[in-house]
């Protein structure tokens, strides 16, 4: 777990039941996750996109007041994150997709068949 720099102005909590989780508090109480799969994606959108991070920020944000309890994780299927039901779990395209932020995927195979 790590206190990462774009959320710095919140309360950043450790949890031993979620020892790979970053935990914030917003001023509000309302309670969200970081889990360290979605933040590097995060950096490769900044790579990628360095102009849009403050908008996939905004965005977070705006999940996160809406929702109150969230999950940033790297596999909604699968989360590192032990948190109760009322907890929303997005994947860093639930939040880039709807701000028409994309990422080519070019780990697909050969273009050299046989």
């Amino acid at each position: 777990m790590k206190n990462y720099p774009e959320w710095q102005d919140l309360n950043f909590e450790i949890e031993k039941e979620n020892p790979f989780s970053s935990k914030y508090v917003t001023t509000d109480g309302d309670i969200f996750y970081v889990e360290p799969i979605f933040y590097t994606m995060l950096s490769s959108f900044r790579e990628h996109h360095p102009t849009k991070i403050p908008e996939i920020l905004e965005e977070m944000q705006r999940v996160v007041k809406k929702n109150h309890k969230v999950v940033f994780t790297g596999n909604f299927e699968h989360p590192l994150t032990t948190v109760s039901d009322d907890f929303v779990i997005l994947e860093i395209f639930d939040i880039t997709d709807r701000l028409n932020i994309y990422v080519e995927d070019k780990s697909r195979g050969s273009d050299y068949g046989d």
